[in-house]
């Protein structure tokens, strides 16, 4: 058995959607990482693994995983069966999944867990099912809100996009490019910046985090001409980030942001709109692309896609985002426990 990576307790991995991908990916992902020294739990029916041709394992604690991992993929039972139908989402199976996420935060939160890796969930089954969440993202907010953030930090939740060359955060995110500018203010940009920051020196390990912000209009406005968002509410945030000691550098025109010399100047970009940030990081990183939710008091990563419906069970399913998210899981893991 070789000896765990760092020291740091296993990570815990939800389940998905069962009618999609999570099954399939969960289990390439152990093929890969078993012997690494990197090991992972699966908070899951036992049901959904049935047939998948690897030995599993059921456990009845986090601390059981590390001993088996190599030999089998640990799966610690919700106690609830799940009806599953490979390509179909159905509301029958949301509180397995709901339950998943809850007891994976939960373990998070006690430490038995060194993090929260999601696999994609069907939302529109889930919130047919009563879930009052519109994703991941905010069910987790609400699920850690009573924690206290490690080292006095900046509450979030803000998104990120991280691969290999480049790490980018939406300021707004799943509303119309309209709604967007209207609501675009110094504020948000200011706490989207400092969660940012914050979490790239103590879940990162970059000493001293630097921010490219993006302009909101063409040529960030040309000085007001092509809009007035620009010196209204990004030029004041970006001056009064700098006051507070983060150095952030903005707004800058989106269309020149990601050429390899100007990445190289920056340690995150911070986007105004949801596609200045997923572009460019799904272009340079499509299949192995990160989702990671910073400001919570929990790490959590998740691969970025959905739950491929449409060829769950035909064997075309890549593992690669996965094994990106459990990676950088628990590389922030140890970064994070070092800071303490």
């Amino acid at each position: 058995m070789t000896t765990q990576r760092g020291a740091i307790n296993p990570l815990a991995l939800t389940m998905g959607e069962p009618g999609g991908v999570g099954a399939e990916i969960t289990v390439s992902a152990w093929n890969k990482l078993r012997g690494s020294g990197l090991c992972f739990f699966v908070l899951s029916s036992v049901d959904l693994f049935k047939g998948a041709g690897v030995p599993i394992r059921e456990i009845n604690a986090p601390s059981e995983t590390a001993k088996i991992f190599d030999d089998a993929l640990p799966v610690l039972p919700l106690g609830q069966s799940v009806s599953m139908t490979l390509g179909e989402a159905s509301p029958r199976n949301a509180s397995a999944v709901i339950a998943s996420i809850e007891k994976a935060v939960g373990y998070a939160l006690s430490g038995e867990a060194s993090a929260v890796v999601t696999n994609p969930i069907q939302k529109s089954s889930l919130i047919a099912s009563g879930f009052k969440f519109p994703g991941h993202t905010e069910f987790l907010a609400d699920l850690t809100n009573d924690t206290p953030m490690p080292n006095g930090r900046t509450r979030g939740p803000v998104m990120m996009l991280a691969g290999p060359a480049l790490k980018t955060v939406p300021v707004t995110i799943h509303q119309s490019v309209a709604s967007a500018a209207t609501d675009l203010s110094a504020t948000m940009i200011e706490k989207a910046a400092k969660v940012t920051a914050e979490a790239l020196q103590f879940d990162f390990g970059v000493a001293n985090p630097r921010l490219a912000i993006s302009g909101l209009n063409p040529h960030a406005g040309e000085g007001g001409a092509l809009g007035k968002e620009d010196l209204a509410e990004i030029a004041p945030a970006v001056a009064s980030l700098k006051k507070r000691g983060i150095d952030a550098r903005g707004p800058l025109p989106a269309d020149t942001m990601f050429h390899e010399e100007a990445r190289a100047t920056y340690d995150a970009a911070l986007c105004m709109l949801h596609d200045q940030a997923l572009i460019p990081a799904k272009t340079l990183a499509f299949h192995d692309a990160v989702n990671v939710t910073l400001g919570l008091p929990i790490i959590r990563t998740s691969p970025d896609h959905g739950t491929a419906l449409d060829i769950a069970g035909k064997g075309l399913a890549r593992a690669d985002s996965l094994l990106a998210a459990i990676r950088l899981a628990a590389t922030m893991a140890e970064s994070r426990a070092s800071a303490q």
